[in-house]
């Protein structure tokens, strides 16, 4: 039997990599059918760490399909400057809605 893929899933952001843009606590709505492009903000999966998701912006895809993702406050991010650029596969999706919960 097949599960149901639901196009929306809710992420809580915990880290301070996205700052100032994003806050820790801020929860995050994410299409996961939407195609990303360049400047959209993003939730993927850490290629070191495939359970842990990571939230990030799309700089920029390259030639054969991979994403490159790096963070708004680079000091304290783990991105693409250090795992290389990721392929479409590990793109969780994009985000389309920020709030905060009470």
């Amino acid at each position: 039997m097949l599960l149901p893929v639901w196009p929306l899933l809710s992420v809580r952001v915990v880290e301070t990599s996205m700052q100032p843009s994003l806050q820790p606590g801020d929860r995050l709505i994410v299409n996961r059918w939407s195609r990303p492009r360049s400047g959209d903000i993003v939730v993927v999966r850490d290629p070191d760490y495939p359970k842990r998701l990571l939230v990030k912006r799309i700089a920029s895809r390259t030639a054969e399909g991979a994403y490159v993702v790096l963070a708004d406050n680079p000091n304290v991010s783990r991105d693409s400057r250090t795992f290389g650029a990721l392929p479409p596969a590990l793109v969780v999706g994009k985000v389309v809605w920020r709030y905060r919960a009470l």
